[in-house]
């Protein structure tokens, strides 16, 4: 089964001090890695979720003086972008690897989504009771997040993060840099599969 393909080295990255030299480095070696492999699970994806995805690789364009702390491919249902609506996203960080259902507080339909999860937050809760899921939302990208130990309270925070103004949600599976270099393409389709019941509710109030 084909690895992801990133080394240490791509994960050092983000150890590079200076917004110039650190984007330079993502865009020689961790940029082509998500583009291929942005290429290689879209197709993967649509199979094992039958739904369509459009693969979209941070390009940054915004930034101009604080290096970015990860980068991503994300996943959604638009060819034209991705931040308006929910999506799946690879990320990378200094802490490694990284799948994750994001929703930006600039996606359309973000009351709409709390106002699903609310009804829905119950079925959630049988689907992943087992599940080491992580919140993504403030943390310090050098460590992996701990797990969420109450489900019943992530619904309730997240549904009152989405009818915020600048809420959104960002959960997901973390491995780390030493274990990422063995992560395998399948791993990352499992666990985005892990998290499609959730990506479902929340595109279905869109």
């Amino acid at each position: 089964m084909a690895t992801l393909g990133f080394m240490s080295a791509d994960f050092a990255v983000f150890e590079i001090d200076g917004f110039n030299q650190r984007m330079a480095q993502i865009y020689a070696l961790v940029r082509p890695k998500l583009l291929r492999l942005g290429d290689e699970l879209a197709p993967a994806l649509a199979r094992r979720l039958h739904l369509e995805f459009f693969p979209h690789v941070a390009k940054h364009a915004r930034r101009t003086v604080n290096p970015p702390p990860e980068t991503w491919c994300a996943f959604g249902p638009s060819a034209k972008g991705y931040k308006r609506y929910p999506y799946l996203g690879l990320c990378i960080s200094g802490a490694g690897l990284h799948a994750r259902l994001v929703v930006k507080p600039e996606a359309d339909h973000r009351p709409e989504m709390a106002a699903v999860l609310k009804r829905k937050g119950g079925e959630l809760n049988r689907g992943l009771r087992n599940t080491p899921l992580a919140r993504y939302d403030n943390w310090d990208f050098h460590t992996l997040p701990a797990p969420i130990q109450d489900l019943d309270e992530l619904w309730t925070t997240l549904v009152q993060s989405l009818n915020k103004k600048t809420g959104g949600i960002d959960i997901g599976f973390g491995w780390s840099a030493k274990d990422s270099v063995r992560l395998e393409q399948e791993e990352m389709c499992e666990a985005f599969a892990e998290l499609a019941p959730l990506y479902r509710f929340c595109r279905s109030a869109t």
